[in-house]
């Protein structure tokens, strides 16, 4: 039996989940949830203790799930989570990180 889906809600949420999958995505949401506030790339690169390259990697992949909201001044960019998908994808999600 092949079930095939449809629906566009569930696209999102494959998108969200290979997002979180990787260990440092899943560190970068749990800085911006606990700072509850914007953050710069270079700030959480520095946090993290990664290369220009591979933060903006990660960057991408959070922004393109939908879990960030990226913001340019001037020469530097800005992070903050997308707090609206996750309390409609996964509402209890991000209390999970507070430790």
């Amino acid at each position: 039996m092949t079930i095939k889906s449809t629906n566009k809600d569930d696209e999102v949420r494959v998108k969200i989940f290979k997002a979180l999958a990787d260990p440092i995505r899943l560190q970068i949401i749990r800085i911006l949830y606990q700072k509850q506030d914007e953050l710069s790339c270079g700030e959480i690169g520095d946090l993290l203790n990664m290369s220009k390259s591979a933060a903006s990697y990660h960057f991408k992949t959070l922004r393109e799930a939908g879990l960030t909201i990226t913001r340019k001044a001037g020469q530097n960019k800005f992070v903050r989570l997308n707090e609206g998908i996750f309390r409609t994808i996964l509402p209890t999600f991000l209390e999970t990180l507070k430790n």
